[in-house]
C-alpha cells in the first residue's frame, strides 16, 4: 500500500534578493514523499506567498488531504487539485519518482546522460546601481549570452543608464537582454518606458503591468516596440477554455512557463499546446523551488526541445539548497551525472 506524508522547508537566499515586490530573504517550500514496497519518491510543491495563485490558508490543509487520499491516484488528485497548482506539481513529480530506477531522474534524456545541456538565461535582481552592474559584469565573465534584468524598483533613469552601458560594450548579437518589470508600470506609463529602452534591441519585456488590466495589455502587446511576455497574468487561470481566451484577447508575443504556477507539467504542456495554435512563442522557467523542483523542470524542459534560452538558473541562490548533478557553465545548464545527491529520502519525514 502506497503512504504519503509531506512537509515544509525554508530555503535562505544568500544575499537578499529584490523584485519590484520586495526584499526576498527566504523561500519556504513544501515536499511530498510517497513510500510504496520499500522504494521512495518525492515531489516539491513550489509555492510563492503573495504570488501563487494557491497561497491560502488551507494550503496546508490540502497538502494533509491531498496524503490521505494518495490512494485515488496521480490523475484523481491532479483533476481535484485544480486550484492548488503548487501541489499538482508535486503530485506529478512525486509519482514520477517512486516509479523512477532513480528518484531523481524523471524524464532519461540526453540531458540526463550529461551529453547535451539547457541554454539559460542569467538573472539580474533589483538593488542599487552598483549592485545590479557588478551582477551584469558577473553573468557576462560567466559566459551567458542571455541576461534578464529585473526591472521596476529603483529610479527608472538608472535602470536606462544600466541598458546604456550593456550596449555601450555588447550589441544584440554578443547579449541578449529580456527585462521584466513584475507588474511594476502603471497602466498610464507602460507604454512610454517601454518607448525609452526601445533602443536598446530588447528581446522582451515580462509582465509590464498588472495582470488584472487585460485591455490594457492587449492594446500594450499590440502598439509596443519591444515583444511582451505574459508571466503573472498566468496565474490563476485553470480551464482550458480561460486559457485560449485569455491568449486570443491579449496576443502577446511569448508567455513565460512556471510549472509551480500553472499546474505542473500537465498544466505546461496545455498553455504551450494553445500557444503554438496561436504562433505565440514560450520559454520554461524555475520559480525559485530548491534543486528538487528545478531538476524536475530542467528535465522536462530539456524533452520540449525549445532552443531559446530558458529561466533554470536559480538552483545556486540558497545557502541550504540540496547539493546535486545540476552545474551552470557558460550559460548552459548540465545535468552531471557524476556529482551526486546529497539529499536522503529516509530523512525526509
Amino acid at each position: 500500500m502506497m503512504k504519503a506524508s509531506y512537509f515544509k522547508y525554508i530555503l535562505h537566499f544568500k544575499q537578499a534578493s529584490g523584485t519590484s515586490r520586495g526584499i526576498l530573504t527566504d523561500k519556504e517550500t513544501w515536499f511530498i514523499i510517497l513510500e510504496k514496497d520499500g522504494k521512495k519518491g518525492i515531489g516539491e510543491c513550489g509555492i510563492l506567498r503573495g504570488l501563487s495563485a494557491d497561497d491560502r490558508p488551507d494550503y496546508e490543509e490540502k497538502l494533509k488531504w491531498t496524503c490521505k487520499n494518495i490512494h485515488l491516484g496521480e490523475q484523481k488528485l491532479w483533476d481535484e487539485l485544480i486550484e492548488f497548482p503548487s501541489i499538482q506539481f508535486g503530485i506529478e513529480m512525486a509519482f514520477l519518482s517512486l516509479k523512477s530506477e532513480n528518484p531523481f531522474v524523471l524524464f532519461p534524456s540526453d540531458f540526463t546522460k550529461s551529453t547535451k545541456s539547457i541554454s539559460i538565461n542569467g538573472l539580474v535582481w533589483m538593488g542599487d546601481e552598483a549592485f545590479m552592474k557588478a551582477q551584469i559584469e558577473d553573468k557576462i565573465e560567466q559566459g551567458f549570452t542571455c541576461i534578464k534584468l529585473k526591472i521596476g524598483a529603483i529610479d527608472f533613469d538608472k535602470e536606462i543608464d544600466l541598458l546604456r552601458s550593456i550596449r555601450a560594450n555588447f550589441d544584440e548579437n554578443t547579449i541578449e537582454i529580456r527585462v521584466d518589470a513584475n507588474e511594476a508600470f502603471s497602466e498610464n506609463d507602460a507604454l512610454c518606458k517601454i518607448t525609452q529602452i526601445t533602443g536598446f534591441k530588447i528581446h522582451s519585456i515580462e509582465q509590464p503591468i498588472d495582470k488584472n488590466h487585460t485591455d490594457t495589455m492587449s492594446a500594450l502587446c499590440r502598439n509596443s516596440q519591444i515583444p511582451i511576455a505574459l508571466d503573472e497574468a498566468l496565474i490563476g487561470v485553470f480551464t482550458k477554455e480561460e486559457k485560449e481566451n485569455l491568449l486570443q484577447k491579449i496576443s502577446p508575443q511569448y508567455i513565460v512557463l512556471k510549472p509551480s504556477f500553472i499546474g505542473g507539467f500537465r498544466g505546461t504542456l496545455e498553455w504551450i499546446s494553445i500557444a503554438e495554435k496561436l504562433n505565440i512563442g514560450w520559454w520554461i522557467t524555475s520559480a525559485l523551488e530548491s534543486n528538487v523542483g528545478l531538476n524536475a523542470i530542467a528535465q522536462f524542459t530539456f524533452l520540449q526541445n525549445n532552443l531559446m534560452p530558458q529561466g533554470l538558473g536559480t538552483g545556486g541562490l540558497f545557502t541550504n539548497n540540496f547539493d546535486c548533478p545540476l552545474t551552470v557553465f557558460k550559460g548552459q545548464l548540465w545535468y552531471d551525472k557524476n556529482k551526486d545527491w546529497k539529499i536522503n529520502l529516509d530523512d525526509f519525514h
